[in-house]
């Protein structure tokens, strides 16, 4: 009996040739196969992508494989595709679910089997547990047709949804301006699936896109992951000051996620960009709607919903938890801690491609800069600061959890502790209306301490006091 396969936030990550096998990427795909022919869907159409990692497009191919072996077709890119083209794909083939290949901003070590529902969003926790729970015991349980023979068989077709994808993009931003905005942009996709596209998309105009890390180069270089958050993103920080660059875009690994730095080469962190979006589609576009926020995420967003009169709902971590959120009440945006941000109109899922589009639109309709920008969010909600520390964790789990729930504090960095939320993790929200956040990652072994406060001079103190409390201090 081969080992049992865990399902985390979005399905199944582990290091290539470890535990992530061949093998064990058909039993994952078997487990799928089994959970939609319950459902009735044998005969149906489902998508397959991949990232640019080790042997992803194979992969890939063994996935096609299985799903075809089980009575499903297959529309296969026909290259490396970022997971939001890929969750477009569902809704626009109408298919009933997808498949990407891809660790997303994982270590390079470490490859995944990332899956979506017929939405093009992230597979609720139940699902998520009905599917693990159908993964077979060992490779003899898997059922798969040669890809050859599924090509033969026209049950696997090879797409390139490039041009649907920018056609849409056009219905939701005003590309047309962008291609003529004179900006002077920076992108670094991370070595990862967003190589070439803002390039592609912005085109034949006045504005100047300037590239790094766009090769396919599986180990990284100069980051520790294909993460949009520093130290990864130091080298495009000093590129967009060596370039003279309005700003810097980063995606990562799959594209998914967002990053972006100022004309100064300074970052702007995950919440800041959140609440800035937010204050986008709700000052400039005017547009109205609730607002999906993990607990992990800022406070700012809830301080923007009651001076425009929307809602905000606070979900636990992961786009299960959001995507589902924002289709129940038709959210205006939805989003995370992690810098992915998902928005009406488009798939219930992150897209860093359209959250950057969004951005740089911010910037063409105001005339101002990144830092500008984040200027003139703080004289509407007041400044946040946030931090984040990342640790590995070894040992139980539910030990480490008792343990953090026996502590108890009354203050955290010399603020009141005024309530606990175990929602997901341990959210200690403070007297200043900032929080302290202790969780546990649900894709890797790692504990993550975070918090944010309307005081710069206790970042350091909450977090100090945060890892005491975890255990690790």
């Amino acid at each position: 009996m081969s080992k049992k396969i865990k399902f985390g936030t979005d399905g199944w990550r582990a290091e290539i040739a470890a535990d992530y096998t061949f093998d064990n990427v058909k039993r994952c795909s078997q487990g799928l196969a089994s959970y939609f022919s319950q459902k009735g869907h044998q005969g149906q159409w489902i998508i397959v992508g991949y990232d640019r990692r080790f042997q992803s497009e194979r992969f890939a191919r063994a996935v096609a494989e299985v799903l075809t072996g089980n009575n499903f077709y297959v529309y296969l890119t026909n290259k490396a595709t970022p997971t939001p083209v890929i969750s477009f794909l569902v809704p626009l083939k109408k298919a009933i679910g997808a498949v990407n290949i891809t660790a997303s901003h994982n270590p390079p070590q470490d490859n995944g089997f990332k899956v979506r529902d017929q939405h093009g969003g992230a597979i609720a926790p139940d699902g998520l547990e009905q599917i693990e729970a159908m993964i077979p015991d060992d490779i003899h349980g898997v059922s798969s047709l040669p890809y050859q023979d599924g090509v033969d068989q026209g049950k696997i077709i090879l797409v390139d949804p490039k041009k649907e994808y920018i056609q849409h993009l056009s219905s939701l931003v005003d590309i047309e301006g962008l291609k003529n905005s004179n900006l002077k942009v920076v992108y670094d996709p991370m070595w990862g699936n967003g190589a070439g596209w803002f390039s592609e998309i912005l085109s034949s105009g006045t504005i100047e896109i300037h590239e790094i890390h766009s090769e396919r180069n599986p180990i990284f270089p100069e980051m520790r992951r294909p993460e949009p958050i520093p130290p990864n993103i130091d080298v495009g920080l000093q590129q967009v000051v060596a370039q003279k660059g309005d700003v810097l875009i980063i995606t990562d690994g799959d594209a998914d996620r967002v990053g972006i730095g100022d004309e100064n080469g300074i970052f702007i962190n995950q919440l800041q960009v959140y609440a800035l979006l937010a204050y986008y589609l709700l000052e400039i576009r005017k547009e109205r709607g609730a607002i999906v926020k993990t607990l992990s995420t800022t406070s700012m967003l809830n301080k923007l919903g009651k001076i425009y009169d929307v809602p905000v709902y606070e979900t636990a971590v992961g786009f299960k938890y959001v995507a589902p959120k924002m289709i129940e009440t038709d959210a205006m945006i939805g989003g995370e801690e992690s810098g992915g941000y998902a928005f009406r109109g488009n798939v219930p899922e992150r897209d860093g491609i359209l959250a950057g589009l969004f951005f740089l639109d911010f910037m063409v309709k105001t005339g101002k800069t990144p830092s500008q920008l984040l200027n003139l969010l703080f004289e509407k909600v007041g400044p946040h600061y946030y931090d984040r520390i990342d640790s590995r964790f070894t040992g139980d789990a539910e030990q480490k959890k008792q343990q953090i729930l026996a502590v108890n504090p009354s203050s955290i960095g010399g603020l009141k502790v005024t309530s606990l939320d175990t929602t997901d993790g341990f959210k200690f929200n403070l007297e200043d209306g900032g929080w302290l956040l202790i969780r546990l990652s649900g894709t890797e072994p790692i504990l993550r301490v975070y918090c944010e406060t309307t005081r710069k001079d206790c970042v350091q103190a909450i977090l100090t006091d945060g890892l005491k409390i975890a255990g690790i201090g």
